[in-house]
């Protein structure tokens, strides 16, 4: 990165956006706050999209046997579900939280 020509700053910055992307823990900024937000609005798609996501996903981990990724997608899917609230704005939470929801729970249905 230094042959960028940016300072540390700058990359550890971008570093920390990175890592939080993870959703291992609590955004500790506004600009996380936000790319989370972006990050987690597929899940508030249409139907449609969110199912084309999915399947998306899958040909990713197209490599994971079938049972163990259904497992572990379900897993993960309902850790999010289980969040108090998905998105940290408002906006994003007035958009896409209600949607996030239902597409969430037809994801898991699906998976098992």
């Amino acid at each position: 990165m230094q042959a960028a020509a940016v300072g540390s700053e700058v990359i550890d910055r971008v570093s920390a956006l990175i890592l939080a992307t993870c959703h291992q823990a609590e955004p500790q900024t506004s600009d996380e706050q936000l790319l989370l937000d972006i990050d987690l609005s597929i899940l508030g798609a249409t139907p449609e999209r969110f199912a084309e996501y999915s399947r998306q996903i899958r040909a990713e981990y197209q490599w994971v046997p079938e049972t163990a990724y259904r497992e572990r997608r379900a897993a993960i899917l309902q850790q999010f579900l289980a969040r108090p609230r998905l998105f940290n704005s408002e906006l994003f939470c007035q958009r896409f939280e209600q949607q996030a929801r239902a597409n969430l729970m037809q994801a898991i249905e699906q998976l098992r």
